[in-house]
C-alpha cells in the first residue's frame, strides 16, 4: 500500500508537468523531417535519459537539501506552492497547446537545430527542458524530501514508488514521441484538453496537501517553542 500510494502521488504530480502529449507536439516540430524509424530511435534515447535524469534527482534530492541546510517543511511549503501554482495555470489554459507553447519558450534557442544534430542533443534540449523542465526538478526535489522518513522500510518503499512513476512516465514518453505524427491525427484537441483539466485539478489538490503538511510542521515547531 505504501508503494502504491507513493507511486500515485509521484505519477499524478509529474504527469501534468512532463505532459507527454504536449511535449510530443514540440518533439514533432523539432523532428518533422525525420523518418518514423528515426523518431522511434530518438524516442528511446529521450525516454532512457528521462529515467536517469529523474532517478538522479530523486536519489540525490535529500543530499542536495542537506548540503544547503534546507529543512523538509520548508521544501514542502515551497514545493506545494509551486505545484499548486502550476496546476492553477494549467486549469486556466485557454487551449490544449498552451502548455506545449510554454515549454517551447524554454527551448526556443534550440528550435532551429539541424536534423543531423538530434542524436547528439537527445539530452539537451529534447530531454531537458523539452520533456523535463525546471518545474519537474522542483517537484522531484519535493517528492524526494517528502518520501524521506526515519523508518527504513517505509523510506525504501516511498522512493521505489517515485522511481516506478518515473519509469512509467518514461514509457509514455517513448510511445508519444515514437508515434507523435500518428497521435496528433488520432486524439482531438478538445479531448486532450479535457484530460489535462482533470489532471490539473488533481495536481492542485496534491500541491495544497503538501503545502499544508509543511505548514503544519512549521506551526507545530512555533507552538512547541512557546
Amino acid at each position: 500500500m505504501r508503494l502504491w500510494n507513493s507511486f500515485l502521488l509521484a505519477f499524478s504530480a509529474l504527469l501534468p508537468l512532463i505532459n507527454p502529449l504536449g511535449s510530443a507536439l514540440i518533439f514533432l516540430g523539432l523532428t518533422s523531417e525525420a523518418t518514423p524509424a528515426a523518431h522511434r530511435s530518438l524516442a528511446r534515447k529521450v525516454a532512457f535519459n528521462t529515467i536517469i535524469f529523474l532517478a538522479v534527482i530523486e536519489l540525490l534530492g535529500s543530499a542536495i537539501l542537506n548540503f544547503f541546510g534546507i529543512s523538509l517543511p520548508i521544501v514542502q511549503v515551497a514545493g506545494g506552492c509551486v505545484i499548486a501554482a502550476t496546476a492553477w495555470g494549467l486549469l486556466n489554459e485557454k487551449d490544449v497547446n498552451a502548455n506545449a507553447r510554454n515549454k517551447q519558450v524554454e527551448m526556443s534557442a534550440a528550435a532551429s537545430m539541424a536534423l543531423k544534430d538530434l542524436e547528439q542533443r537527445a539530452f539537451y534540449p529534447l530531454t531537458f527542458p523539452v520533456t523535463a523542465g525546471p518545474g519537474t526538478l522542483v517537484v522531484m526535489l519535493t517528492l524526494s524530501a517528502h518520501a524521506s522518513v526515519p523508518h527504513l522500510t517505509t523510506n525504501i518503499l516511498n522512493h521505489l514508488g517515485i522511481f516506478l512513476a518515473a519509469v512509467v512516465l518514461s514509457v509514455l514518453i517513448y510511445f508519444c514521441y515514437a508515434y507523435c505524427a500518428r497521435i496528433t491525427t488520432v486524439i482531438s484537441a478538445s479531448t486532450a484538453h479535457g484530460i489535462l483539466r482533470v489532471i490539473a485539478f488533481i495536481l492542485l489538490c496534491i500541491g495544497v496537501q503538501i503545502l499544508w503538511n509543511g505548514l503544519s510542521d512549521l506551526l507545530g515547531t512555533v507552538i512547541e517553542k512557546r
